[in-house]
């Protein structure tokens, strides 16, 4: 199978250190040979998806396999692209992942609400996504 196709994950986090860190705990617990693309907020995160603005050129933004989503971002949040996306008969096959530094039991249940397809604590090991 070749790199290109592989399909790609969508990390949206505004964070460099928390996006640092989901990298390295993907490459560091799997052979990880999907690209990586970044959004850094839930703005980004729609422009990519229905590939908008920058990201309107369709090989600046391949459809990802799965996006990982952190939850707090300031602007358009998360909350709003997980529901947005999972409304959206094109997108809501594609794995929308959860992530927060700190679990609250109170956002738990909304985020499956709208179509989360699994919630994670930051940081995390790979073997805790589906299809990585």
């Amino acid at each position: 199978m070749s790199r290109s196709s592989i399909p790609a994950i969508l990390i949206v986090d505004g964070s460099d250190d928390n996006y640092d860190a989901t990298v390295r705990a993907l490459r560091k617990d799997s052979a990880l040979k999907n690209r990586l693309h970044r959004c850094e907020n839930g703005r980004e995160a729609l422009d990519y998806l229905y590939k908008r603005g920058r990201f309107a050129p369709a090989m600046d933004a391949p459809r990802p396999g799965i996006v990982l989503l952190d939850l707090n971002m300031p602007g358009i949040d998360s909350r709003r692209v997980l529901s947005m996306s999972k409304s959206d008969a094109s997108f809501r096959p594609i794995p929308i992942i959860v992530m927060k530094n700190l679990v609250d039991e109170h956002d738990i249940a909304p985020c499956y609400d709208v179509g989360a397809n699994s919630y994670v604590k930051k940081p995390f090991a790979a073997a805790a996504l589906p299809g990585i």
